[in-house]
């Protein structure tokens, strides 16, 4: 069954080919902080990260929606029991970067411009949505896990990769300390959400969830849950 999708849709991905049109200006920052990404990454990536991505979209199947896909690191894992992939990414400095990983991921794709808090997606029409630091960033994590419930069929999954809020006294008190200049270099991420809670408090249910360290990163931002949480609603 295909994804409900509302409008924006800024580009149409066929056999790995996008044309994505930008549909804003952004800041300076904005454009750098875009392309060093996946440099400021490339050693964690190798350090574990990449393993990890790779085992949870394993669990994808059927409709999958990505919200912030990025720079489009989780691509090249996708399995091929996903019959419909869509990315959601409202950065233009973001999307400007995916048309090679797209290219050379060899997926069939929508990419759509729209952020996590209003996805334009029918109630009940998703199988899998995917999460990989992105609730660190949304300014409004409640708004947009409600929108995950909302989208989710009743047996569907939230797939996530988070870093969170440590439960160390002294790591959490830096994550403190450090919020607001580390938000102002990582483009909006709060390294001290306590995001598990969020997702329980927004009506989603934790399911073979489990704690992991973001190896080769700021201390900060190293403690991560990674897993899957349901549909409130299902019955299974």
């Amino acid at each position: 069954m295909r994804c409900k999708a509302g409008v924006h849709m800024v580009a149409v991905v066929q056999n790995g080919i996008t044309e994505a049109t930008p549909s804003g200006g952004s800041a300076a920052w904005a454009r750098a902080f875009a392309v060093l990404y996946n440099p400021f990454l490339w050693v964690a990536e190798w350090a574990g990260l990449r393993a990890r991505r790779k085992e949870l979209l394993s669990r994808a199947r059927g409709c999958t929606v990505e919200i912030g896909v990025g720079t489009g690191l989780n691509l090249p894992h996708y399995p091929d029991g996903v019959s419909e992939l869509v990315l959601v990414e409202p950065d233009v400095a973001m999307r400007s970067r995916l048309e090679k990983p797209l290219r050379r991921s060899g997926k069939r794709a929508r990419l759509i411009d729209a952020s996590a808090e209003r996805l334009p997606f029918a109630d009940g029409s998703v199988d899998t949505i995917v999460s990989t630091f992105v609730l660190c960033t949304v300014d409004a994590p409640d708004l947009a896990l409600r929108e995950v419930a909302r989208v989710l069929r009743p047996d569907g999954q939230l797939l996530f990769i988070e870093h969170v809020r440590s439960d160390s006294p002294t790591l959490a008190y830096w994550q403190d300390r450090l919020a607001r200049p580390w938000r102002r270099f990582a483009q909006g991420c709060r390294c001290n959400r306590a995001t598990a809670e969020l997702i329980v408090a927004c009506g989603l249910e934790l399911d073979d969830v489990r704690e992991a360290s973001w190896h080769a990163m700021p201390p900060i931002v190293r403690p991560l849950i990674a897993g899957r949480a349901r549909n409130g609603s299902s019955d299974g």
